[in-house]
């Protein structure tokens, strides 16, 4: 058929679609007809349709367009009018949605519709005029107590407080910017007060969220180099607080915000050379001496979040090339800064382990080798800048930004330090009389031995240097560092026995002296437990550790520390065994040995260590002690440990946010405890229905067998409890997975499948499913009856005693599904265990109360005699359940006339 032409049959084709409810097809007819009319009045009724069509739609802007088309050609279309009226309402936009229908109401004065929209407007503009007023003036009174002096301090708290709640509500937020509230704001931060500036910031941050208007105002108003003077200064509340804001102004530039603002929006969608500024100027602040160490930690964390591509899939990383070309040598100018000497940038502890953090999430987002050779060479040309043989102190900044490097992308740093003189370099500060060198030549050797490869060069070169640092200075600092460098090229081997270093417990007495020493300073402590992390790969170093409860507890005091988190973990989980172990193939190991490569060996004292009290574990960052968790739950005796010390608490979100691997690793270790325990106890409150879509995430065929298993019996234990749980594993779409489970070859998964199935049946959405035709589900059930293993009859025939009781047309289909229903059904009634037997008896019952034609069927084959038999068996405690339900059974039938007792 061909394309109609003509604007009346398009109108009438649209108007045909639209009355019946098919309204992008209307629209598309309307829009033809539009294109071929030539006639004003008929265009000006089309424009209306159309306007009704998006109203529909609730394209409320193009609604109003079409509807303001068709009252230009006539003024008074009542129609295009009421229609523009419902679109401004919808819009907001009140005032002029009181005119539309004011002059409809004119036009036709009886129109009981037009009256009661001019009543019901007319009174939400006087509420809306009320309330802005009713705003405006709190917003003002708000200003003048913060600005007063004779205000007291708890009045002033107050009204700040008030202008932060208000300013994070979207209509508060307009207020306070429509009533000047951005150079009353400005002159707020102007004051210098801590807790003014601190109002003034939270406000801001609030009224930009997710409002990319407001943010450019901000920008433009309050100025980018105001807010990082802000974030500049020594004061960690105000740091912070600024930072959110930046933060906040940048989301919304960067497209947090959905709104859609119409004619607006070309002055609002441009914000690429904002969004440069920040960048630039958060560039700018890392090496200006003027900002405050936390400052400086803040504007890092700002790159380091906003600079990578979130999604990798997205091939713009045109950000972190930006980056580079003007900031690179800025960043690697704070990793190499030395406290301890003169003139050096204000820093953190933390500060050059976050630009390390960057300078890696910079590396991992460049694409291609040309960006990663323009990185590296950037890098090598600054360090290569700064080693002078007359400047002790340029040596060592270069030294320090290379062990920056190796802490975050390691190839860069491992290139850089190969180069020809960095070796050198290292050797003549370990042998410098000034300790700074020492100092840092000792940290650069640590940090360059992390990969194995790497360290047997060390090892050859540096463990001369590190032994005579360890026995010649007198500086603690120097001595724990040297001794955790010879305990990392000690380690270098891993647990391979072979490939030991040094003479066993040796050093580990060493560092527990440090550990336990509360004389020390923190941060020497610290180091010792970085020793730790790799000595007790040693099994002699594990069992020594674990059993000296002073040194433990030691360690879980300074844990409280979250940059030393995870050397305790690596630490725990040695101690525990519970790192992943590749299976050793003998006949491998024989090739290997044939072919004279090397095999590592195992500690002849290797076994699982003792596991220490699970309280300490739990008090960890749990983000680091995932394996140390899966390894505790695998044994059932300690689960109940791990329910009573909180670890369900702390398992939870780890199984809901993080990497892929550890919310596999959480899930499986939540799915121990709930496939052991009691879900109220070990999950209480709301808590319960949060375990669910953990373990199901575990019903995946990637998973492995004892996962699938072990999540199976958890929901099952869940399944058990109420319908709201039940009701919340289906929407977590486990349904067709546990399907799927209940055909698995593995017995145990099968049973378990099923006996969760037996759980679900009770909610009416699984029974609906096992009422749709086309499907064998029913037809499994009755099957799975039917085999030898006794629990998963008990499983199936329970599933099916449910669903007969719960759907009479189940227990009619039943007979359509297999033919040997029957034989199936008469096995369960006379099974030798009684829970079986009695579910049997039980769906009987049920056929027999589902249609008089079964029941008839029932009762005329062998069926009777068992029954007869059952029921006339003498009582008995072990047995009575299934003998009353046979006896159940005989009544209804005698009930329904089926049969008739015997007279005397």
């Amino acid at each position: 058929m061909g394309e109609i032409a003509d604007p009346v049959q398009l109108k009438e084709e649209g108007n045909k679609h639209f009355q019946a409810g098919e309204i992008d097809k209307a629209i598309e007819c309307y829009t033809k007809a539009i294109k071929s009319c030539k006639d004003k009045k008929a265009l000006a009724v089309i424009y209306r349709n159309r306007s009704a069509c998006f109203l529909k739609k609730e394209n409320y802007n193009n609604a109003v367009s079409d509807a303001s088309k068709a009252i230009d050609v006539d003024a008074a279309d009542i129609k295009a009018l009421y229609r523009r009226c419902q679109a401004l309402e919808k819009l907001g936009k009140l005032d002029m949605a009181f005119k539309d229908v004011q002059r409809c109401a004119t036009i036709e004065p009886k129109n009981k519709t037009f009256l009661e929209t001019l009543r019901r407007l007319g009174a939400e503009i006087q509420q809306k005029l009320k309330t802005t007023f009713s705003t405006d003036s709190r917003v003002q009174n708000m200003f003048d107590i913060l600005f007063s002096d004779e205000s007291d301090k708890e009045k002033q708290e107050k009204a700040a407080n008030n202008l932060i709640v208000l300013a994070r509500e979207d209509a508060g937020a307009e207020r306070i910017f429509q009533n000047n509230g951005m150079p009353l704001l400005v002159q707020l931060i102007d004051t210098g007060k801590p807790e003014m500036i601190l109002a003034a910031i939270r406000t801001l941050s609030g009224m930009c969220t997710g409002h990319r208007a407001r943010a450019t105002a901000i920008i433009h108003t309050v100025g980018i180099s105001k807010l990082c003077s802000v974030m500049a200064v020594d004061n960690e509340e105000i740091v912070l607080a600024t930072a959110n804001l930046l933060q906040c102004v940048y989301d919304s530039l960067s497209g947090g915000d959905k709104r859609n603002y119409g004619k607006e929006e070309a002055l609002v969608l441009d914000s690429s050379k904002d969004l440069k500024d920040i960048l630039l100027a958060l560039l700018e602040m890392i090496t200006s001496k003027k900002v405050s160490g936390h400052g400086r930690d803040q504007a890092l964390n700002l790159l380091t979040k906003n600079v990578p591509r979130k999604d990798k899939k997205n091939t713009d990383n045109t950000k972190a090339l930006f980056t580079i070309d003007h900031g690179l040598k800025k960043i690697l100018k704070v990793c190499g800064q030395v406290p301890d000497l003169p003139d050096q940038l204000p820093l953190t502890e933390n500060t050059q382990l976050i630009a390390s953090v960057l300078l890696n999430k910079i590396y991992d987002d460049l694409r291609c080798d040309p960006e990663r050779d323009n990185f590296r060479d950037i890098c090598d040309e600054y360090i290569k800048s700064k080693f002078d043989p007359n400047d002790m102190d340029k040596n060592i900044h270069a030294i320090n930004t290379l062990s920056g490097l190796l802490q975050g992308p390691f190839d860069v740093g491992n290139v850089l330090a190969g180069r020809q003189g960095v070796m050198e370099m290292m050797v003549a500060l370990c042998g410098s009389e000034r300790e700074v060198d020492q100092l840092v030549a000792v940290e650069a050797l640590i940090h360059a031995s992390t990969k194995t490869s790497k360290a047997s060069f060390f090892i050859s070169n540096g463990v001369t240097l590190l032994k005579d640092m360890y026995k010649k200075t007198k500086n603690e600092k120097i001595k724990i560092r040297a001794l955790v460098g010879l305990c990392k090229l000690g380690s270098a081997g891993g647990d391979d026995y072979s490939m030991r270093q040094f003479a066993e417990g040796s050093t580990e007495k060493l560092a527990k002296q440090w550990l336990c020493n509360p004389t020390l300073d923190v941060r020497t402590r610290k180091w010792a437990v970085e020793g730790l992390a790799y000595l007790t790969n040693d099994a002699d170093v594990k069992d020594d550790f674990v059993d000296d409860e002073a040194a433990m507890r030691a360690m879980f005091e300074l844990s409280k520390d979250k940059t030393i988190l995870y050397a305790v973990a690596c630490t725990l989980v040695n101690c525990t065994n519970s790192y992943d172990k590749k299976e050793i193939i003998p006949e491998m190991v024989q090739l290997a040995k044939f072919s004279k490569q090397h095999v590592p060996e195992q500690h002849p004292k290797v076994t699982y260590t003792e596991s220490c009290d699970v309280l300490i574990y739990v008090t960890l960052d749990h983000k680091t002690s995932l394996k140390l968790f899966l390894a505790l739950a695998d044994d059932i005796k300690d689960r109940g440990t791990i329910v009573a010390q909180g670890g369900g608490k702390a398992l939870i979100p780890l199984a809901l946010e993080g990497t892929d691997k550890g919310k596999i690793k959480a899930s499986h270790a939540l799915a121990k405890i709930a496939a052991v325990s009691n879900p109220e106890m070990a999950f209480p409150g709301e808590r319960i229905y949060e375990v669910v879509r953990p373990l199901v995430s575990l019903l995946n065929t990637e998973r492995d067998g004892l996962e699938n298993f072990e999540a199976l019996l958890g929901l099952t234990n869940l399944a058990a409890l109420n319908d709201k749980l039940r009701v919340k594993i289906l929407k977590e779409k486990a349904l067709p997975e546990i399907e799927n489970y209940m055909f698995e070859e593995h017995d145990q998964i099968r049973q378990a499948a099923t006996e969760c199935m037996c759980n679900l049946v009770c909610c009416k959405e699984v029974q609906d499913r096992y009422l749709e035709d086309g499907n064998d589900k029913l037809k499994l059930l009755v099957l799975l009856c039917g085999e030898d293993d006794v629990q998963l009859q008990r499983a199936a025939a329970g599933a099916l005693a449910m669903l007969t009781a719960a759907q009479k047309k189940l227990a009619v289909k039943i007979t359509k599904v297999t033919g040997q229903w029957l034989e199936i059904i008469q096995r369960l009634c006379i099974h030798d265990n009684p829970e079986i037997q009695h579910r049997g008896l039980v769906t009987v019952f049920n056929m027999l109360d589902a249609d008089e034609q079964l029941a008839k069927k029932l009762i005329e084959c062998e069926l009777l005699e068992i029954l007869t038999y059952v029921a006339k068996l003498e009582d008995n405690p072990k047995k009575q359940d299934a003998i009353n339900a046979a006896r159940t059974c005989l009544s209804r039938a005698m009930d329904t006339g089926l049969i008739k007792p015997f007279s005397n």
